[in-house]
């Protein structure tokens, strides 16, 4: 297991949470339906991919470094997406929204990358 990675997944999650709850409480009530609707996709793909860099920190002992580069690309992609659909929801700034792709695409690599891994790796 990939002791870092396994951090980074675990406070990941925590923070989701935390947001979450942030949404919930603080944000419902000043937000229009549409944009509170796109905050909570980003929750969303934020809690998938904290659970995902867990999965990866474990995987780096049957695939090794194609798991780590999943992980760190996991982590990359909630960056750009779910941090983009956070800023957009919270700002309004549409322009924004043009960065979220990017995350999606890294979370695709990270995917693609465990895929990989577990074709050549020694599972």
């Amino acid at each position: 297991m990939d002791k870092t990675l396994f951090i980074v997944g675990a406070v990941s999650g925590f923070f989701t949470v935390a947001i979450g709850a942030f949404a919930a409480h603080i944000l419902k009530s000043k937000l229009t339906t549409d944009m509170f609707s796109v905050f909570e996709v980003g929750v969303r793909f934020q809690m998938y991919h904290a659970f995902a860099i867990l999965i990866a920190a474990f995987a780096v002992q049957w695939i090794g470094g194609y798991a780590n580069t999943a992980g760190w690309l996991f982590l990359c992609g909630t960056v750009l997406f779910s941090g983009s659909l956070y800023a957009l929801s919270i700002s309004g700034i549409t322009w924004l929204g043009a960065i979220t792709p990017v995350g999606g695409v890294l979370f695709l690599a990270g995917w693609a990358s465990l895929v990989i891994g577990a074709i050549r790796g020694k599972m």
